[in-house]
């Protein structure tokens, strides 16, 4: 962990803060649409199999503590479909702005590999935007590569009589 931080791991008490990560994480690059419901998917997939890590940041000389996580990731299970292997996914990787560009995100990367690699993975999957030009270079300087596109198309929904 860089200097200044420290890692603490999480638990199913931590929902509020892993809602708030993702709200903000996807408030970022989609300002003008509602996330409330990542509060679903939360309570769906938050779990002890679904491990979190949060960084928090020490305190300055003499000051107090600051328990409130600066950073986080959220890693839970998948299926690769074409070798039916289960791997690490990671749901969530997000830092403050105010942190960025000192290490944070790789160094929470590197928390869910080693912690993928202790229970015998091959890989780590994560879905990233593709307008997200800062994540995808994280994770291209990491060694990750793209497997699949997801694609998708606007449908307009018929009017009422048509």
């Amino acid at each position: 962990m860089p200097t200044g931080y420290h890692l603490r791991l999480g638990s199913g008490l931590d929902r509020a803060q892993v809602v708030k990560f993702m709200q903000r994480t996807y408030q970022e690059l989609y300002p003008d649409r509602s996330f409330a419901h990542l509060a679903q998917t939360v309570d769906q997939y938050l779990s002890r199999d679904t491990p979190l890590w949060w960084v928090i940041a020490d305190p300055e000389e003499g000051g107090l503590q600051d328990p409130t996580p600066v950073a986080g990731v959220w890693a839970g299970n998948a299926v690769d479909q074409t070798t039916g292997d289960r791997h690490a996914h990671i749901f969530l990787l997000y830092v403050m702005p105010e942190h960025r560009r000192c290490g944070l995100g790789r160094a929470l990367m590197q928390q869910v590999e080693t912690w993928s690699q202790q229970r015998g993975d091959r890989q780590v999957g994560l879905q990233v935007f593709s307008d997200n030009q800062p994540a995808l270079r994280l994770y291209e300087s990491l060694g990750y590569h793209c497997q699949s596109l997801w694609m998708v198309k606007p449908l307009e929904m018929p009017t009422p009589g048509s």
